[in-house]
């Protein structure tokens, strides 16, 4: 496997080396830059172990460059930016576990003993900066072999690396499905699976949020469903989602069976990704942020963490539901209600943020079947615009959504339906230039009502602003104030108001 071409050509590797030769220490880059190089994948993260001081040699380099460096002294680490770049110092170091804790011992290295407590292979080869060697490749444990052969493996035994530091386990699972392409796919050999498996109850020394770290990741990738088969395979994934797990297998009654839910939320997730990597390319997602109570608009250009979840948690609320009818066979009626119940207690539990982010994925779990009924049903300008209404700015997220949702083992059928959805989505559009519903305000405001009927703050204005809002959607009035003032004055004689 050949290098990319000037892997080392950024002047920083200069300017560290000659830093290192005047302090008298030795410094390498490791870890994921390395392998990144390897792989010809661009990397803006650079790590550079030092047989000594890191914080030292990064304030050294600091002071070359100009500049700021950020010391984490807990940790004996130090960063600096340099033209966009992020690098990262710190010193060689060996480490001790025990039994019921996180916390290493650590202690003063070589880069031997550094390379030994890395997690993988692939992330312990390491490139000299030395004047005599520079750019030489470190490689101990066949890391080199081990990426072309697309093997995550431990340097050392796994259940010594998965036991000293159980977060290397879904690490494993995040690698195999970031590093994972349609030409090479990239395994975890039968003795670290196997390791994975009896090391799990380690998992319990972990905090949520380093957990969430790494699933968060693996959801972001180009195909998320690669590592959440290995997260259930493993037995990770009842110990970090067990509402997921509980999707998996399928119940049969007189003959009839119902869809396999575990593999279907796999499929949609991914479809979810392939189809939001199609529209980032072609500009056509927008994100919509608040600051300072003013909306700003935003072409995406990254995947949208908070839409995966969705994705994910689309379908939580099918096992509550389920049900057997003789006539009819398997129905998951109301799933997506209780769904939406299910996402606010899975966020805490999972220390998952509980503002607008899972507000955003309450709200598309929610909604996720509105536009597949419209598939099947009449598309008429009423429903289309109480669909509008319902989703606002996120319309756009669930119809990618509810696209990706559309699975079957039936090509045809899976045709049939996406066309009829096209139908839809250019009815949306066709509604949302017309009458302008999403993100829609009533036009008859709270504090217009007790102005002209000289009322205080009661439920009659509620009832009032109700009233109006249905005429809208329903269209038996535009989208205007003139039309809504009307209507609303119409409505306040019927329930006895008299103007002031």
């Amino acid at each position: 496997m050949a290098i990319t071409q000037g892997f080392l050509d950024n002047r920083i590797f200069q300017i560290v080396s000659e830093a290192a030769e005047s302090k008298g220490v030795r410094a390498f880059v490791i870890g994921g830059y390395v392998r990144d190089c390897f792989l010809g994948r661009q990397s803006k993260d650079i790590d550079i172990v030092v047989e000594g001081s890191g914080i030292e040699l990064a304030e050294l380099v600091g002071r070359t460059t100009g500049s700021n460096v950020s010391v984490f002294k807990n940790f004996g680490t130090a960063m600096l930016r340099y033209h966009g770049v992020e690098i990262e110092f710190v010193g060689a170091r060996k480490e001790s576990y025990r039994r019921d804790s996180r916390k290493p011992i650590v202690e003063d290295g070589t880069l031997e003993d550094d390379q030994q407590r890395r997690d993988f292979t692939i992330n312990a080869m390491a490139f000299s900066l030395q004047k005599e060697d520079f750019g030489a490749l470190v490689d101990p444990f066949g890391g080199i072999k081990d990426l072309n052969d697309g093997i995550i493996r431990t340097p050392l035994d796994p259940d010594t690396t998965y036991s000293d530091d159980p977060l290397r386990m879904i690490r494993a699972i995040r690698f195999a499905t970031k590093l994972s392409t349609d030409e090479r796919k990239f395994i975890i050999v039968p003795e670290s699976l196997e390791s994975i498996r009896r090391n799990k109850g380690r998992m319990s020394i972990l905090s949520k949020e380093r957990i969430i770290d790494e699933l968060n990741k693996i959801l972001v990738c180009d195909r998320p469903s690669i590592g959440f088969r290995l997260l259930e395979d493993t037995g990770l994934l009842e110990y970090i989602l067990p509402q997921l797990s509980k999707l998996k297998g399928v119940e049969t009654m007189e003959g009839k069976g119902h869809k396999e839910n575990f593999s279907h939320t796999l499929e949609v997730l991914d479809n979810v990704a392939l189809f939001e990597k199609e529209a980032i390319s072609g500009g056509r997602l927008k994100d919509y942020l608040f600051e300072d109570g003013v909306e700003t608009e935003r072409v995406r250009t990254e995947p949208f963490l908070w839409l995966r979840w969705a994705a994910l948690l689309h379908d939580i609320g099918k096992p509550a539901s389920k049900r057997y009818d003789s006539k009819i066979g398997w129905t998951f009626h109301g799933h997506e209600v209780i769904g939406a119940r299910m996402i606010p207690k899975i966020f805490q539990s999972m220390k998952l943020p509980l503002n607008e982010k899972m507000k955003y994925v309450q709200k598309l779990v929610g909604l996720h079947l509105r536009p597949i009924a419209l598939v099947t049903e009449e598309v008429t300008d009423s429903a289309v615009r109480r669909l509008l209404f319902d989703a606002g700015n996120d319309i756009d997220d669930l119809m990618l959504l509810c696209n990706a949702d559309i699975t079957s083992k039936n090509p045809r059928k899976v045709e049939r339906l996406r066309h009829n959805f096209e139908t839809v989505r250019n009815k949306l559009a066709e509604v949302e230039e017309k009458d302008a519903i999403r993100n829609w305000k009533n036009p008859v405001t709270g504090e217009y009502i007790m102005e002209v009927y000289g009322i205080p703050p009661c439920k009659e204005i509620g009832v009032l602003k109700e009233y109006v809002k249905n005429a809208i959607l329903d269209g038996e009035i535009g989208n205007t104030f003139e039309e809504a003032d009307a209507y609303m004055r119409i409505k306040a004689l019927e329930m006895g108001l008299a103007i002031k």
